[in-house]
């Protein structure tokens, strides 16, 4: 995983190089070299990488994984106050609680509009098949969020028992496992 230590690393190579360009530009318009325009684009490009990989540099990517969570995929989001995410249907109760504080930190972004809310609500779904060329979807339950603050202490986790009840059981090596524990 590339660090902030790396971003700095790449941040001074790319720094020579601009110099190099620069001076390679100069001296272009010295001796009146026919790409001594194009050395004008490389150079500014240069000037761009460089800041760009400074500013990297400076503010590390960090990704929270919590324990526990599936795989889900996003299949809306407003950009402002609400989120859909969908979930396999094998999904027990523990996994569901820890999906869903895995897609408040996912989808947590300053830059969400809220529109008189200050909460972001994200709901967990899944499809089932009750019969061939049938498919329903399940709510299966949400996350309430912060807009406004990452270390949210205040979030609420809601699951729906009865919904969770409705997915088929989980087969294993020995038949068919019980239904999860539905009271987490």
């Amino acid at each position: 995983m590339l660090t902030p230590d790396a971003f700095l690393t790449y941040t001074q190579w790319a720094g020579i190089a601009t110099l190099v360009f620069a001076a390679l530009t100069l001296l272009g318009f010295l001796v009146k070299w026919g790409i001594r325009f194009r050395l004008v684009g490389v150079t500014g490009f240069m000037i761009v990488l460089t800041s760009g990989l400074f500013a990297l540099s400076l503010v590390p990517f960090t990704r929270t994984v919590i324990p526990g969570a599936v795989k889900f995929s996003t299949v809306y989001d407003s950009g402002a106050t609400q989120a859909v995410i969908a979930v396999p249907p094998t999904i027990t109760a523990t996994e569901l609680e820890s999906t869903l504080r895995q897609a408040a930190n996912d989808l947590f972004s300053p830059g969400r509009l809220g529109r008189g809310e200050n909460l972001l609500t994200i709901r967990a779904r899944t499809i089932l098949h009750p019969e061939p060329g049938v498919s329903e979807p399940l709510l299966l339950g949400q996350v309430r969020r912060s807009l406004y603050s990452r270390e949210d202490e205040q979030m609420s986790i809601e699951i729906i028992p009865a919904n969770l009840a409705k997915l088929p059981p989980i087969p294993t090596a020995e038949g068919i496992a019980p239904i999860p524990n539905q009271n987490s």
